[in-house]
């Protein structure tokens, strides 16, 4: 194969070219601190001001909500051990998904050992967590729960809106890690009740290493960096200016485009779904149809070793995963897959999909044609 397929937008997205340009003056010439008086300073801030400006308009908040971070990661840890450490005397309960990012995972974990109690709620066969389960395991010790917007392994998008109105009902604060979500569908803050929100640059064509966490006003969290009084003397650090710069505009860009990119999304990933669903022994694992991330395809191979199937479609320049970025190289298979129910078998025999800005219909029918050659090899391979 001559050309290189990109399937694997929901590991990384490239800088779109507009989002450079715009980024480009604040590496040479644009460079003054931002905490500083003089006039190429105040250039600076001003810019932070506009980005700043973008990405809340593209959630529904105010500008003074959004904080930025060096990414989704800290987002959601500053969120999480923010919310708990803050608020510590009304309860040391927390609430989240066993399908979670390791990033509030890991995090939650850690709170364990500073002893807080962490409930992690199951979900059904297809990711959704149910909504019986959340009701039940509030307490008056509950602070914060915590479920992602959308899974970035299997697509699924949780009853946000609904988990939102239960949080609002018995006082209990609800952040959300949208990484995946954030310019890829719609998100209101205020009418679906989040009360803070963690993305990231990189997942919607902005600059890695660049990150927003949405704070509702009023609320009481601790900070996470500490030093100087950078971003409202919230988190400390000069800052990325490049990196807030391109953030904003990559948000302005998707948002604008998102119901158009959306339908050709859905369209592209519904074919080739249907497609893959044709070779014997294969199975798509999460949920379909407006329940699913526009661009996510996850489906599990009978008798096939993922890592196998992943340099196969390699070698034919087709870039994919069997998962989570962050979880590159684990040997073990995915949490996620088994917390829906998929056998330990299955989903090492698992494959990510995602779609994005660049894919076309040609790539779709490049992989589904060379696909059941793919499988059929392995399969002969390993009998």
């Amino acid at each position: 194969m001559e050309r290189e397929i990109y399937m694997d937008y929901a590991a990384t997205t490239f800088i779109k070219p507009e989002v450079l340009e715009e980024m480009n003056p604040y590496f040479t010439q644009y460079f003054g601190n931002p905490s500083s008086i003089y006039h190429i300073s105040r250039k600076t801030k001003g810019a932070i001001d506009m980005a700043r400006d973008r990405i809340a308009s593209s959630i529904n908040s105010r500008n003074d909500e959004i904080y930025f971070t060096s990414g989704g990661s800290e987002a959601d840890n500053w969120a999480i051990k923010g919310i708990a450490f803050a608020n510590r005397e009304k309860g040391n309960h927390i609430i989240t998904s066993c399908i979670e990012h390791h990033a509030v995972l890991h995090t939650c974990n850690y709170l364990e050992e500073q002893g807080f109690e962490v409930t992690y709620l199951p979900v059904d066969e297809y990711g959704f967590i149910k909504i019986d389960d959340l009701k039940e395991a509030i307490t008056d010790k509950t602070i914060l729960v915590s479920i992602m917007f959308a899974n970035n392994e299997i697509g699924t998008i949780e009853p946000i809106k609904e988990i939102g109105e239960i949080c609002k009902q018995r006082g209990v604060f609800f952040h959300t890690d949208a990484v995946q979500a954030i310019g890829n569908i719609p998100i209101d803050v205020k009418d679906m009740n989040i009360d803070l929100l963690s993305m990231a640059s990189h997942k919607f064509y902005g600059p890695k290493g660049m990150g927003a966490l949405y704070i509702r006003k009023g609320i009481k969290i601790h900070n996470l960096i500490h030093g100087g009084a950078q971003e409202r003397a919230r988190r400390a650090g000069t800052e990325n200016v490049a990196g807030i710069v391109g953030m904003g505009k990559a948000i302005e860009l998707a948002v604008q485009n998102i119901e158009s990119e959306s339908k050709r999304l859905i369209f592209l990933r519904d074919k080739l779904i249907n497609g893959l669903l044709k070779i014997t022994g294969v199975k798509l694992n999460g949920a379909s149809g407006d329940k699913r991330l526009p661009g996510n395809i996850n489906v599990s191979f009978e008798g096939i070793d993922g890592e196998v199937l992943l340099m196969s479609l390699d070698n034919l320049g087709i870039c994919a995963s069997s998962g989570s970025a962050c979880s590159a190289g684990a040997i073990e298979p995915s949490q996620v897959l088994l917390s829906i129910g998929i056998s330990k078998e299955m989903a090492k025999g698992a494959l990510r999909l995602t779609l994005g800005s660049e894919t076309t219909e040609e790539e779709i029918d490049c992989l589904l044609e060379v696909m059941p050659g793919i499988i059929n090899r392995i399969r002969k391979n390993y009998t």
